[in-house]
């Protein structure tokens, strides 16, 4: 994780610079590239903090051991639900979000929020009842 850390950092740190040059070339009128690319900037610095923050809470990786084996990396990854149909809703829902907003249709965006709560409450309760409950 030290080494994607280190990877986005970087990628963050040259992209700062590079939207404030987009920006002085287009005279700051694309209101398109100029944003996207400081945001791109952002979520670089998250992912830079949040692999550094975990890098330290798990110092010995497996996948950046240079001498390693395939099987050092062996072990549990997680629970993961492949029977879930929420992620699917989830997915539906973002692109109704998303269309509604390209278009500025408010009705669109009116029901896509309560589509949108309901299919997060219905994937965070799905083990809560039915046959998968805990």
């Amino acid at each position: 994780m030290k080494i994607l850390g280190q990877l986005f950092l970087g990628l963050g740190i040259f992209l700062v610079p590079v939207g404030i040059v987009y920006g002085l070339m287009t005279q700051f009128t694309d209101w398109a590239g100029f944003p996207a690319i400081l945001a791109t900037a952002v979520m670089c610095f998250f992912l830079a903090f949040f692999l550094m923050f975990t890098d330290k809470k798990h110092p010995h990786q497996p996948n950046e051991n240079l001498e390693g084996e395939i099987a050092d990396t062996t072990g549990d990854y997680g629970f993961y639900s492949p029977w879930s149909w929420w992620p699917l809703m989830i997915g539906l829902v973002c692109a109704i979000l998303v269309t509604g907003l390209a278009m500025w249709q408010v009705w669109v965006i009116t029901l896509a929020i309560p589509l949108a709560i309901l299919a997060c409450v219905g994937w965070v309760y799905e083990y809560n009842r039915g046959d998968h409950a805990h």
